[in-house]
């Protein structure tokens, strides 16, 4: 009998485990799903500080404003499908960059990576590094709050396995 009760222990927890595992994956997808009745790009994703980037709209039936943190509001007037930006030159290598597409009352958004290397310009020297290694598979980092989360659920339904089976031997006198 006692077999019986640490085998649905053990099968709880890992029901546990099994369930609060999706969520973790969820999140670590990278994408976060931008629809809109708009279409937009950037081009090239990924630019070097000072360099300049296309910003493209189709669809959009009023004047579409782009912004970033990385360049100055940008306003592409209705009827026209494209526009361009300067990238400012103390963008921080490697930084990840929202732009937002602001179409009406619609607005959608995109990535702008900053390369580690500048463009040839006279007043900026070039910047050389190494490799980053020692990364490994993720640099995502560990969230306290979901390995918090996984360990309540876990505790909670061993607790839960407990309980029961303990019940269950009161009930028979056994």
């Amino acid at each position: 009998m006692r077999a019986i009760r640490v085998a649905s222990a053990a099968l709880l927890g890992m029901t546990a485990l099994t369930l609060t595992a999706p969520v973790a994956a969820a999140r670590d997808d990278g994408e976060e799903r931008n629809i809109t009745s708009f279409g937009f790009n950037v081009s090239p994703t990924t630019i070097a500080a000072g360099g300049r980037v296309s910003l493209s709209v189709n669809g959009c039936k009023s004047d579409t404003k782009v912004s970033s943190g990385v360049f100055d509001t940008v306003t592409i007037p209705k009827g026209q499908g494209s526009a361009t930006a300067t990238v400012d030159w103390d963008a921080k290598p490697g930084a990840v960059y929202e732009v937002t597409f602001q179409c009406g009352n619609e607005s959608g958004h995109t990535d702008l990576t900053i390369a580690t290397g500048r463009p040839d310009d006279p007043t900026h020297s070039p910047v050389h590094r190494g490799v980053k290694a020692g990364v490994g598979g993720s640099a995502s980092g560990f969230d306290l709050g979901e390995i918090g989360l996984g360990a309540a659920f876990i505790a909670g339904s061993v607790g839960a396995a407990y309980y029961w089976s303990r019940r269950r031997t009161g009930e028979h006198g056994g």
